[in-house]
């Protein structure tokens, strides 16, 4: 099947909008909102946010090459000419599109784009592992289908709309992550990709400081559910209680995963065997087999077991699903295992943290038994609100416990609970060290290593723990 091709027309009706300028035949390339990244033949959609106007850029665009621009209504007539063909006039390209909000104009045009596509569309929830789950449901499903995903981490009211352009190209899937830190927002997202198959990973803190508890959390993950039909597929944790008990109100079809018991797609077996990854046997309508992965802790388990039950039910084997599970490696900066030199190794997982997931790398550190020492630089979490001093204790006393040689925390306040609660639970006072900035820990905790050391880094994105790990891995290399 052919790829579809846009028009400006078909645009202009997709996004409700008025053709103010330009042929209505005009053909468009791909659709892009940062002129940064903007190529001849782009179609251009200026947003509006609360710290920037791309209407400012839309001269810029058509300096570029792009050959039309979505801008809101009012614009043209604030000094904006549209180039008339054989006309001088100012750089502007011929096809000009108004609408009254140009998010919601992107939005409806990935939503038409996904209509016309005839893909079959994944979509992913959850507190933690939507990125882990949407790249092995990827890796699965490839090997029988034409299979696009989010680029990057592209997975919000902009992202991914941007991220469901790719679906001009007729793949046969397209796994999508969904990411939100408000209610509403998981909503809007499923209007916009109308999931055939939806994974809900689980409910953890993440971004607590945006709700009133963990179970405001599961309401809003909940929104995964809305808009479907008979046949679309749920697939969820049987192991978490908040979104099992939301499933409950799912109008298709479920299949469960986790180690329960009742669980469609159940680890029985589990071996966490640290930083080699983890073994276990997996029992499906399918048949058993033993999975050997190399992802590190449960956690990872559980979004390998939702996975395979997305794999099943597209019909891929379960002896296909064993050896592609063989062969994971984790997505940039979250878990990825570094061998350096003198035997040191690091493990990267400086992308972004929270409690649930903060614990779960802990458990990862505790049972590896080949290190000569295990160390942990471990940045605040941030979005936490009023509970965030609390957690931060909860997670000191959790490094305490994993059997710790020295730990080393960054940020404000939240992280200095951590470090004394470590303490208050039985880590040397000696053991435990505290910087206000990832730049300043680093220098700090490469003077302080060892050869056969393992090293865990892992904090939130505005802590900047990847400062620590990039100066590891370099003076280590």
């Amino acid at each position: 099947m052919s790829a579809i091709r846009l028009t400006a027309g078909w645009v202009t009706d997709a996004v409700h909008g008025r053709l103010v300028s330009g042929r209505g035949d005009e053909e468009i390339g791909d659709v892009v909102t940062d002129t940064r990244t903007l190529k001849a033949g782009d179609f251009f959609i200026a947003l509006r946010g609360e710290r920037f106007d791309a209407h400012d850029f839309v001269d810029e665009a058509f300096r570029r090459g792009a050959t039309g621009a979505i801008v809101e209504r009012g614009f043209v007539g604030r000094g904006f000419t549209p180039r008339q063909a054989g006309r001088e006039g100012p750089p502007y390209g011929q096809v000009l599109v108004e609408v009254a909000d140009t998010t919601k104009a992107l939005q409806d045009l990935a939503h038409a784009v996904r209509k016309a596509a005839g893909t079959r569309v994944v979509a992913i929830t959850g507190s933690a592992g939507k990125t882990t789950t949407k790249e092995t449901i990827a890796e699965f499903l490839s090997a029988r289908f034409r299979v696009v995903k989010n680029k990057g981490n592209l997975n919000n009211h902009i992202g991914l709309p941007l991220s469901l352009m790719q679906l001009r190209e007729r793949p046969d899937v397209a796994v999508m992550e969904l990411g939100m830190n408000h209610s509403g927002e998981i909503s809007t997202l499923v209007g916009i990709a109308e999931p055939d198959v939806r994974v809900w990973t689980n409910v953890g803190d993440a971004h607590l400081g945006f709700f009133a508890s963990p179970d405001a959390i599961a309401d809003a993950k909940a929104e995964i559910l809305e808009g479907a039909d008979a046949n679309t597929l749920l697939v969820y944790n049987a192991d978490d209680p908040r979104v099992a008990s939301r499933a409950a109100a799912f109008a298709g079809r479920t299949l469960t995963f986790g180690v329960s018991s009742g669980a469609t797609v159940r680890a029985s077996d589990v071996e966490e065997r640290g930083v080699e990854g983890i073994r276990a046997r997996v029992t499906t309508p399918a048949g058993e087999r033993t999975l050997q992965l190399p992802l590190l802790g449960r956690g990872n388990l559980s979004n390998v077991l939702a996975s395979a039950a997305v794999a099943l039910d597209f019909g891929i084997s379960l002896d296909e699903i064993a050896e592609r599970a063989s062969r994971l490696s984790p997505a940039d900066r979250r878990g990825a295992v570094r061998r350096l030199r003198d035997g040191l190794t690091l493990i990267d997982d400086s992308y972004n943290s929270s409690p649930t997931a903060l614990r779960r790398a802990l458990e990862v550190v505790a049972h590896d038994r080949a290190a000569v020492r295990k160390v942990a630089v471990l940045g605040e979490m941030l979005e936490l609100g009023d509970h965030a001093i609390a957690l931060h204790e909860e997670c000191g006393r959790a490094a305490a416990g994993a059997g710790l040689h020295r730990l080393v925390t960054v940020g404000g306040a939240p992280a200095r609970a951590m470090a004394a609660a470590a303490i208050a639970a039985g880590l040397p006072a000696d053991a435990v060290s505290h910087f206000d900035s990832s730049a300043l820990a680093a220098p700090a905790v490469v003077s302080a290593l060892h050869g056969g050391d393992l090293v865990l880094v892992k904090g939130s994105r505005g802590t900047r723990t990847d400062l620590v790990a990039d100066r590891i891995a370099a003076e280590f290399a």
